[in-house]
């Protein structure tokens, strides 16, 4: 189920391991009654919006609304993807992405974030 609550921040600021500040919007999947994954978007300029991922457990479904939110309702050209997770970045290039680069240490003493870029030409779940 995708949920849209208080508990989606906190899960990805424990899964990075860092607090997160506002302004932000964040959705995330409940599987029985728990959250197992979540997207933050936060760094909206415009035509951009990065994204702070975190979690197992994607769902296409879950995927396609992240899209949607993106391109549909930001009306963003572009998102930025940040993770730690290699899996992530992998989906994240399946799903039309360019991986663009390394922010080394970005989640604390060597883990770095891999950064994938999406353009919205790119995405494949239109």
């Amino acid at each position: 189920m995708i949920v849209a609550d208080d508990r989606v921040p906190l899960f990805i600021s424990d899964r990075v391991g860092f607090g997160l500040c506002a302004p932000f919007t964040s959705m995330g999947i409940e599987k029985d009654g728990e959250i197992v994954a979540g997207v933050l978007f936060n760094c909206f300029e415009g035509a951009a919006v990065h994204v702070t991922i975190a979690g197992t457990g994607w769902t296409k479904e879950f995927i396609s609304a992240v899209g949607k939110y993106v391109y549909g309702k930001l009306g963003c050209e572009r998102m930025t993807i940040t993770t730690e997770q290699e899996e992530v970045a992998d989906y994240a290039e399946r799903l039309g992405g360019k991986r663009e680069g390394i922010l080394r240490s970005q989640f604390g003493e060597d883990r770095d974030a891999i950064i994938v870029g999406i353009l919205k030409s790119e995405w494949v779940l239109k």
